[in-house]
């Protein structure tokens, strides 16, 4: 039995930890803050509740996988999950609407027909098809193996673009995928709103960022009742029961070496603690201070990087009733000045008072940059809001805006990390799990395969593996 200590309680780092306690191994998770989740948190108020992180979920069979291999009860025992139908409502700057069925693409071209104009399903379903390809080149090296050594390959363009003329030049980044493809400037922004919705802008994100829409349209999109926050609940309470003990409100100061391989870490106020290896679920930089044995192998994360994006969320305390016909999600695209937002707005009486109020998230990806106001960023927000909730300026008690810079107080870094992308010369793909100092492992957002629920859980799959089966291990079957 191998003693672990597992930096911060992130669900990655949780995921991580609960299948290493089931493998035996003693596990202790050291979290600065004074609570569990990393970016998945709540913010509650006067009986309203607000999922701050993510509000929907994607690929749910990976916290299944961890349920299932962590204990008796699976993941729909312990949390509630509804697919959410449609999927999205989507509001274009010129007024056009159209609501996008869940996980179903005869569906979705048909509203695409519907709402856009004959021809428009077409185009979508015929990008969708190369979005597979891409997909399918990339799905394994991607998410579900270690990192490879060699990362060229997976720096090169796997999305196959349309066959264009001769003089054309390569199709490199998504943004050139919607001029030149689906030849509809509203079609351009649906596909421009996948990339914004996971911290990416479509004018630099690689051509392979067409995985995103082809992930959530096929695999669906998931509510947990109760609000996300509810899914990391679940999973700390998973790790409970495998006996994983948490130490919160303890900063990690370093993490300690000895005869050339991790051996521990120091905490703030000089304490060490001793380990057989330390899994760390902060941002790559943090523990090694410049010393590159300390650094992870292959690609350096970056939170600091130029176009480095993070989320502003308004939470909305509203009077008055959820009326009849509103959907879960609405994207409401950008026109102008103003920001393409995500409204959500999710019909469960834990997130409100009573049945005559309501509770409504409005996001946007920004610039993390210094300078920004955010006030008049949440006015404009406000804005384009309004078009998916009736009367919102009348119905509105009161707004909680949070920012990157509470982002940043909470965990450490204002950036929000988007999944790994391939292409684009490896510049979207993030730290690797393994350490240039034997071990120490890296798991959560900012590790491969990156950010978002469902692939902070698999780089805790990994991490787990690599720690358990050692070099040998190949990755999930």
């Amino acid at each position: 039995m191998a003693r672990i200590v597992v930096i911060g309680a992130g669900l990655g780092a949780m995921a991580a930890a609960a299948r290493l306690a089931v493998a035996g191994h003693r596990v202790t998770v050291y979290e600065s803050g004074s609570t569990y989740g990393g970016g998945v948190r709540r913010f509650e108020r006067d009986g309203f509740g607000f999922d701050t992180g993510p509000g929907l979920l994607h690929l749910p069979a990976v916290w299944r996988d961890l349920f299932v291999k962590t204990g008796k009860q699976p993941l729909e025992e312990c949390v509630t999950l509804g697919q959410v139908d449609p999927a999205s409502r989507h509001v274009f700057a010129d007024g056009t609407r159209a609501d996008l069925p869940n996980a179903s693409r005869a569906g979705t071209a048909a509203a695409l027909d519907a709402a856009l104009g004959a021809g428009a399903g077409e185009r979508w379903g015929a990008f969708m098809v190369r979005a597979r390809e891409a997909w399918d080149r990339t799905r394994r090296p991607l998410l579900e193996e270690p990192q490879p050594a060699d990362l060229a390959p997976l720096g090169r363009e796997p999305y196959p673009a349309a066959k264009a003329g001769l003089l054309r030049r390569p199709t490199t980044t998504l943004a050139q995928v919607g001029a030149r493809e689906l030849r509809d400037p509203r079609l351009a922004a649906l596909l421009d709103a996948y990339a914004w919705g996971y911290g990416f802008d479509p004018a630099t994100a690689p051509a392979a960022a067409a995985v995103l829409p082809y992930l959530e349209q096929t695999f669906g999109s998931w509510y947990v009742a109760g609000g996300i926050r509810a899914l990391a609940d679940a999973v700390y309470e998973r790790c409970r029961q495998r006996r994983v003990e948490f130490v919160f409100d303890a900063h990690v100061e370093r993490v300690l070496e000895k005869d050339g391989r991790a051996c521990g870490i120091e905490l703030a106020g000089g304490e060490n603690v001793e380990a057989d290896h330390v899994v760390s679920g902060a941002p790559a930089p943090s523990h090694h201070d410049g010393d590159r044995r300390l650094a992870p192998e292959g690609v350096a994360s970056r939170p600091d990087r130029p176009d480095a994006t993070g989320r502003v969320t308004v939470c909305l305390a509203l009077r008055g009733a959820r009326e009849s016909g509103a959907v879960h999600r609405t994207v409401v695209h950008a026109s102008g000045a103003l920001p393409t937002v995500t409204v959500l707005r999710p019909d469960d009486p834990a997130l409100r008072p009573d049945d005559a109020h309501e509770s409504v998230t409005v996001t946007a990806t920004v610039r993390t940059g210094g300078g920004q106001d955010w006030s008049a960023v949440a006015e404009r927000m406000l804005r384009q809001a309004g078009a998916a909730v009736p009367e919102l300026g009348e119905r509105l008690l009161w707004r909680e805006v949070r920012t990157p810079e509470d982002t940043l107080r909470e965990t450490g870094v204002a950036e929000v990390p988007g999944p790994a992308l391939a292409g684009a010369g490896g510049r979207f793909l993030p730290a690797g799990n393994v350490s240039r100092l034997p071990g120490l492992y890296f798991a959560g957002g900012w590790a491969h395969p990156g950010g978002g629920l469902a692939h902070a859980g698999m780089s805790g799959a990994l991490v787990a593996g690599l720690i358990v089966e050692g070099a040998d291990f190949r990755g999930s079957q």
